[in-house]
């Protein structure tokens, strides 16, 4: 159990080997258990979102905890939707060594705050289409099912985006 202060924080291109790590971690270990998920994490994609700001992680005693991307507006998968008043959240892993700690409410508070500094009226995601289990968990926030959707072939999304049945949550804020 983790006894000092978590901080989230915008990931530098130094924690790249780290973060990829982490994601490559994961992906391993999901697979192994069973569940649908990435065959890989788009590097390029990655090293974009860390020099726009738009990576953060999340650390406690010197341990990554988890990693995330935000951005303030997603067209190609919440289309006609994005109005620019949403926070999407992707690409959230949690360090195995630390799963079940409840990370993901630390992530949701942190991310309600920025959404309302920014004035926008909702946190948006997307996951597996098939995965009703992180579906419920989602919906265990205060998420909502929007719906199903299927992404594209875009070269404009991350390779491991490409071609997902995925569902579409949000929470709306106060």
């Amino acid at each position: 159990m983790l006894q000092n202060e978590i901080t989230i924080l915008n990931t530098t291109a130094t924690d790249l080997t780290a973060i990829v790590g982490l994601y490559d971690q994961v992906i391993k270990l999901q697979s192994e258990n069973g569940y649908r998920v990435w065959n890989t994490i788009d590097r390029a994609a990655l090293k974009h979102d860390i020099e726009k700001g738009w990576h953060y992680k999340m650390m406690a005693e010197g341990n990554l905890l988890c990693a995330f991307s935000v951005q303030f507006s997603d067209p190609l998968i919440w289309r006609q939707r994005d109005l620019n008043d949403g926070l999407y959240l992707h690409r959230i892993v949690t360090n195995p060594a630390f799963k079940g700690q409840k990370l993901f409410k630390k992530i949701l508070a942190w991310a309600c705050q920025q959404a309302m500094q920014q004035k926008r009226k909702f946190i948006r995601m997307d996951t597996w289409a098939e995965n009703e289990k992180l579906i419920a968990y989602y919906q265990s926030f205060g998420f909502k099912f929007i719906e199903n959707y299927r992404t594209g072939n875009s070269a404009r999304l991350p390779i491991q985006n490409r071609n997902l049945h995925v569902a579409l949550l949000e929470l709306a804020l106060p």
